[in-house]
């Protein structure tokens, strides 16, 4: 039913073994892979790290730093098939020529997290994974905790490196945001209070265009829990809930819920949220919270639930909750220009991203889509795209699936293929009320890096009008 990734039966601590010094390999040197060779050379592994590409300045400085050894701008198979161990990059697909021979040689494979959570000690893991809402909701709960005095530190695909955090400056608590990219990979990473937050279409060009492949992968955050553990979903999603009918939950579970009362979790009522943890029942006017938007309450909630379990008090999760700050690139003000607002959200990398930013808005929309596209389904966006959306402009290099779908929906359908030129071309098609978003449901790696590149340069083309 699944697509077939091999796990392995490797244990941690194997520097520790009889077996004497062990050869990690890391491949792909970016943020998780410096952090993973420095972690592992911090733990007595003959460490080597590789890369198709060039490497940052500041990357190969610190590996120079440290005396690890590194290649760049390709691969050598014959140091990368002696390795005991091999710690991929999420980013390196599973059907990757040299990650299958690497498979072929039944050398182990494991993510940066796998790699992070051998050695946390007795830290406490709060992991968050979801297609829509985890940056935010793992954000949230970060700085909940933060508020309320917890040693922590915000780590995984948010950005900085779990493993490198655990090297450098280990703390009793990580907040863990996690992809499913890096869920293919553990073996035995298990999180204290583990969150899956919704489940849509997203990445299936990774895995084999099939749902199934990629729900399974979502789930296997809580895999390795135990009755000491928790796992908190949405029980408004459909996905979920079907899932659930099929596996058994080896820990406490805990659900959010826009549309009924939750025995235990988290609930709205009458403009409130509730949390019902304990046996109290404690309520929030969700008009104190600092995140608007039907998709941030539920982000909110499953905020409120994770640090409630945590130990943390009513009152500061309320105040923390009511002082958030939002994220950049997700649905972030840039600025005005002649009454037309426009607002970045390149993080919206899939189509159920995007409905959520047009939900946000009740003005019309020029809305820019476009990049890499994913197996994207765009029939999701039709009916708020009929109600919202003045006019489309792509932007990318291969715009013609997105000009095809909408091109009888819209009134107006424009290509573009570089952000000055999108950006000039939404401003000329708009009027004073009117909306600018950058909500694209696509990758960003047609054009840019990644999305935060390509939201920069929204950013300054935008301040360039």
């Amino acid at each position: 039913m699944y697509m077939h990734i091999p796990k392995s039966n490797i244990k941690p601590l194997w520097p520790d073994s009889s077996s004497g010094t062990q050869r990690l390999v890391v491949l792909g040197g970016a943020e998780s892979g410096i952090g993973a060779a420095i972690l592992a050379k911090q733990k007595g592994y003959e460490v080597f790290l590789s890369d198709g590409k060039s490497l940052k300045p500041n990357y190969k400085a610190e590996l120079e730093s440290l005396q690890i050894d590194f290649e760049e701008n390709g691969h050598t198979e014959a140091k990368i098939l002696s390795a005991d161990v091999v710690v991929k990059s999420p980013g390196i697909p599973e059907k990757n020529e040299l990650v299958q021979k690497i498979r072929t040689q039944q050398i182990p494979i494991i993510s940066e997290i796998e790699l992070a959570y051998w050695y946390k000690g007795e830290a406490k893991i709060i992991a968050i994974t979801g297609s829509n809402g985890k940056s935010t909701t793992t954000s949230l709960i970060h700085h909940i905790c933060e508020g309320a005095g917890f040693n922590c530190a915000l780590v995984g695909n948010i950005g900085y490196s779990f493993a490198k955090q655990v090297a450098e400056d280990p703390k009793e608590w990580y907040i863990v945001e996690v992809s499913s990219f890096q869920l293919d990979d553990i073996v035995h990473f298990r999180p204290h209070i583990a969150l899956l937050l919704n489940i849509t279409e997203d990445h299936l060009d990774r895995y084999d265009y099939k749902m199934d492949n990629y729900i399974y992968s979502k789930f296997r955050i809580r895999e390795n829990q135990t009755e000491e553990d928790y796992f908190i979903y949405c029980e408004d999603d459909a996905i979920i809930t079907e899932h659930l009918k099929i596996i058994t939950l080896n820990t406490n579970t805990l659900t959010f819920s826009m549309k009924h009362e939750i025995k235990k979790g988290s609930y709205i009522k009458g403009g409130n949220m509730i949390l019902k943890i304990q046996e109290e029942r404690v309520s929030m006017s969700i008009y104190d919270f600092a995140l608007k938007g039907k998709h941030n309450l539920y982000n909110s909630m499953a905020a409120g639930i994770a640090a409630s379990i945590a130990g943390i008090r009513k009152e500061k999760i309320r105040e923390c909750v009511g002082n958030f700050q939002g994220l950049g690139h997700r649905n972030e003000f840039v600025a005005s220009v002649r009454g037309v607002e426009f607002i970045n959200d390149s993080k919206a990398t899939n189509v159920n991203s995007t409905w959520f930013a047009l939900e946000s808005y009740d003005r019309p929309v020029v809305l820019i889509l476009g990049g890499q596209d994913k197996g994207n389904d765009y029939s999701i966006l039709d009916e708020l795209v009929k109600k919202r959306v003045k006019a489309i402009v792509c932007l990318g290099k291969d715009n013609s699936k997105i000009v095809k779908h909408f091109k009888n929906i819209v009134p107006a359908i424009r290509e573009t293929s570089d952000m000055a030129t999108c950006v000039k071309t939404c401003f000329r098609m708009s009027t004073k009320g009117d909306v600018v978003l950058l909500s694209p449901a696509c990758a960003s790696f047609d054009l840019f890096n990644n999305f935060q590149e390509r939201g920069q340069a929204f950013r300054d083309a935008v301040r360039e009008l």
